[in-house]
């Protein structure tokens, strides 16, 4: 896994995915959580789409008076290749953008997730949660897979799947 960056959402349990021992959703996807803002029209993120650092999303959020406050920081570590539906290929980010993640110190692996990067230009869907395939998956109390393996296992060949691996600050 390859440092891919930090971003802020507001976290909540999904209404209507009917899965009891869920707590809450994980994923980068912004369809279940909200990001912290519409943060992309800023153009201070790196090329995963996401924040070399904290101090960049406070400074993206006091610039632009955008409340931090209930959001929940996440650390993603994203798979060294995508599928592109017929092979692996190797990923890493678009290059016309500085990407210097700075790792955090102390983290807590979460669990995993797979999203669709079909415009290149953020983390898309979360089958999981976004299309509730949770409910024939077995997943976490935050919605994410248990293991790399089953999340290589289960990828559907017909996207160009993304897997991340967030991990809660």
């Amino acid at each position: 896994m390859v440092p891919a960056g930090y971003l802020a959402k507001r976290v909540q349990k999904p209404n209507g995915l009917g899965i009891h021992h869920l707590v809450d959703v994980y994923s980068v996807s912004g369809h279940v959580n909200d990001n912290f803002a519409d943060y992309i029209k800023y153009w201070k993120h790196n090329g995963y789409w996401l924040f070399d650092t904290p101090e960049i999303i406070r400074s993206v959020a006091r610039d632009n008076s955008i409340q931090l406050v209930g959001t929940s920081l996440f650390y993603y570590e994203v798979y060294e290749k995508e599928f592109d539906g017929q092979t692996w290929k190797h990923y890493q980010p678009e290059s016309s953008f500085d990407t210097n993640v700075i790792p955090p110190e102390d983290k807590t692996l979460e669990g995993f997730d797979v999203v669709t990067f079909y415009a290149k230009n953020s983390p898309e869907c979360s089958p999981l949660s976004c299309n509730a395939m949770a409910n024939e998956i077995r997943v976490n109390e935050h919605c994410l897979l248990l293991s790399f393996d089953d999340a290589e296992h289960l990828i559907n060949p017909n996207r160009d799947p993304i897997v991340y691996s967030p991990f809660i600050l």
